[in-house]
């Protein structure tokens, strides 16, 4: 790794992709029921240290807004956010594990058409939520983040007021 190569160009991009996702961090954080600083350090994390360390120059790491109910559905049902962080360690243990076995042959049997799927589910849940504030009925804010919401609404019901 060129020492001048990486002050030049990675470090900066790295903290432009830090910077960016900044806001996407804390609202995930926020919103899985995480503590604030959680999703700052993974925005650092994942902008500035994987993006230095990466070495390609395509690469950009950061935070997923899909994973926001599975953080906070472990959270929920591990207990505590200290359970769930040792659970992210042992997970981040393996992945190690199986980097440095050169496992990463395993996602080939995933289809495409799977992960496609799945993002296109994450897709489409954020924009059938968003479409009663789109419209200016945000009558009752709370619970928005789930389908069955406290008030005895769901999503589909909550549009159809709108």
């Amino acid at each position: 790794m060129n020492l001048r190569n990486f002050w030049s160009s990675d470090l900066r991009s790295s903290l432009v992709v830090f910077l960016v996702a900044l806001p996407l961090c804390l609202g995930i954080a926020l919103a899985s029921g995480a503590p604030l600083f959680s999703g700052l350090l993974a925005g650092i994390i994942g902008g500035i240290v994987v993006g230095s360390l990466s070495g390609s120059s395509v690469s950009v790491s950061g935070p997923a807004a899909g994973l926001t109910t599975i953080v906070a559905a472990a959270i929920l049902n591990l207990g505590s956010f200290e359970a769930f962080l040792l659970s992210v360690a042992l997970a981040g243990l393996i992945q190690l594990g199986l980097g440095f076995a050169k496992a990463g042959a395993i996602g080939h049997f995933f289809p495409i058409s799977v992960i496609k799927g799945m993002l296109s589910a994450i897709g489409i849940i954020l924009i059938l939520k968003q479409i009663p504030h789109a419209v200016g009925f945000d009558a009752d804010f709370e619970g928005d983040q789930s389908f069955l919401q406290p008030d005895g609404q769901n999503t589909f019901s909550e549009i159809f007021a709108a």
